[in-house]
């Protein structure tokens, strides 16, 4: 696994503000791995469009899936170029002027181009990935996808050829002007919470929840 990026790759520079900006694989993989939306962009016939999918990351690839149908699939199969964000809000932070509020985040801009994976074996392995990715344990739980669901989806293999970090954390900076005045300041944390397990309406009696979704049962019943 490559452990730095150059950072003097023109899609991935950080530009504003360059100090909060870092390029090695050891900080990205960690925000990329927590997340479970990307943001991925491209360009058809110059209209620019961004879609949200749930992908996984696995070693120095990220993995999308959708159905054969899908524009966005058709267009990065042909090798076009892609450019796919992650991001986690943290906290909000609020300063005593209106242009000194920010936010504490994390991010990751990827940059690659895209292929289409045609063994069916390796897209089975790739959307029980994606599954366990989301809550892990349960591919082993349910049926995996059949030939049939297999050829009707597309799945692609994105490389990463560049990618950026981005944080910003602490508290808010504001102007030495601004110190004195009375308001409040400082920062209103924020992060993704699981909710409590809601069994589907037809869900046959006796089949108990699953081990591995013990921990927001637990979470709940605290």
């Amino acid at each position: 696994m490559n452990a730095v990026v150059d950072s003097k790759l023109p899609n991935s520079q950080v530009r504003r503000h360059p100090e909060r900006g870092s390029y090695d694989r050891e900080s990205a993989y960690p925000i990329l791995d927590a997340g479970q939306i990307a943001h991925v962009g491209f360009t058809v016939e110059g209209q620019p469009y961004v879609i949200p999918m749930l992908y996984v990351r696995m070693d120095d690839l990220i993995y999308l899936h959708g159905s054969v149908g899908s524009r966005l699939l058709k267009h990065l199969t042909g090798g076009h170029p892609c450019c796919l964000t992650v991001t986690h809000v943290d906290g909000l932070v609020l300063a005593r002027s209106h242009f000194s509020h920010s936010v504490n985040y994390r991010s990751v801009a990827v940059f690659g181009h895209a292929r289409a994976l045609s063994d069916l074996a390796h897209k089975g392995r790739v959307l029980a990935c994606m599954v366990d990715a989301l809550i892990p344990g349960r591919a082993a739980d349910g049926r995996p996808a059949d030939t049939s669901e297999l050829v009707a989806t597309s799945v692609l293999e994105v490389a990463i050829d560049e990618l950026s970090v981005k944080v910003r954390s602490g508290g808010p900076k504001d102007l030495a002007a601004d110190m004195d005045l009375r308001v409040w300041a400082g920062v209103l944390p924020q992060s993704v919470q699981v909710g409590a397990p809601l069994a589907a309406d037809d869900l046959p009696a006796g089949i108990a929840l699953p081990a591995y979704l013990s921990f927001a049962h637990a979470t709940h019943a605290a």
